[in-house]
């Protein structure tokens, strides 16, 4: 046909890991070229998570940069997560092709498609430095969690409620990619906007009781849901500012409000325990703002109202509020 064409390949992620971080390299894009036409063919892996991913169109050093003019070539140029599409074979020009059945909610998802490959080798960086907790107590807390989070997501995305890895959820993805066995909870961050009513009920529909609930829709509103044995899940509603993005805590025994700023943030796609979630784009900003620029050692004494970089004192919540603002069950 006459084709000139380039092939870009990479490491497989779904290979690396804490053992190994040799990986197979895997074509990632296509691109042919005939005269002034080109075809960009983005290669779309299955991913443990139960989703799609592409890798980013970075050339390597000795590439023709001007073979087409890349800058226009705005699909898949950053790592990319995507739902599994229903597929329709549809005929163009007396061409089977398959196209995606709903070709909105593809092209919908592209916009927000980002994705950020867990750091594996910073993570072992910091397990030669800290070895790991194989104890039993450990292994059993890091299932639990695992199991806690996946119903977590099960529940919020069949709601339409977009959520990310928020506090020390968010900390064990980015820095040993995994769940911190002494963290002994599972921690979640919700925009305020995307609050529905019916997240109480249905995660009391899935066996999740409410243990708490703090603040209400226009300030610090928390969640808090027992999950098995000891390990509760926290949901932490978030509010936009001009300049940054807060969420609230209160102190159930003297109505203390507290208030957490972070510099304000996107949302990119991760896989965390087998699965697709979002976590802040600006992960280290994030992090940072929380934890402060230690945040890379550990730290088994945690006091929320005292220990995060970012906690500001916010008043007092009225007496006569407290029915409706410090709720436990």
């Amino acid at each position: 046909m006459g084709f000139q064409w380039l092939k870009i390949i990479s490491k497989d992620p779904r290979l690396d890991g804490m053992d190994d971080l040799s990986g197979i390299e895997i074509p990632l894009h296509y691109i042919f070229k005939l005269a002034s036409h080109a075809i960009h063919l983005v290669v779309f892996y299955e991913r443990s998570g139960n989703y799609l991913w592409h890798g980013p169109l970075r050339l390597k050093q000795h590439m023709d940069r001007k073979f087409v003019p890349f800058r226009k070539l705005h699909f898949g140029r950053y790592p990319g997560a995507y739902e599994k599409p229903e597929l329709l074979l549809v005929s163009i020009d007396d061409l089977k092709v398959q196209i995606p059945k709903n070709p909105s909610s593809f092209l919908e998802e592209m916009s927000h498609s980002r994705f950020l490959e867990c750091r594996y080798r910073e993570a072992r960086a910091f397990f030669q430095l800290y070895p790991d907790d194989a104890s039993l107590d450990a292994v059993e807390f890091r299932k639990k969690a695992k199991s806690l989070l996946h119903l977590a997501a099960l529940t919020l995305n069949n709601l339409g409620v977009k959520f990310w890895l928020s506090s020390g959820t968010c900390l064990g993805w980015y820095r040993q990619c995994n769940v911190i066995p002494h963290s002994k909870d599972v921690d979640l961050g919700v925009f305020i906007r995307d609050y529905k009513a019916d997240i109480i009920p249905a995660f009391q529909k899935a066996g999740l009781p409410l243990k708490h609930k703090f603040g209400k829709l226009e300030d610090s509103l928390e969640l808090s849901f027992q999950g098995e044995d000891d390990v509760k899940l926290d949901i932490f509603f978030f509010y936009e500012e001009n300049d940054h993005i807060w969420n609230g805590g209160t102190q159930a025994k003297s109505g203390k409000k507290f208030k957490y700023l972070f510099p304000k943030f996107t949302l990119c796609w991760t896989e965390f325990v087998e699965l697709k979630v979002h976590v802040p784009c600006e992960t280290l900003q994030y992090v940072e703002a929380n934890y402060g620029p230690d945040w890379k050692v550990p730290v088994k004494t945690w006091d929320w109202k005292s220990s995060p970089s970012n906690v500001q004192y916010n008043g007092v919540w009225p007496v006569d509020e407290w029915d409706d603002v410090i709720q436990i069950y």
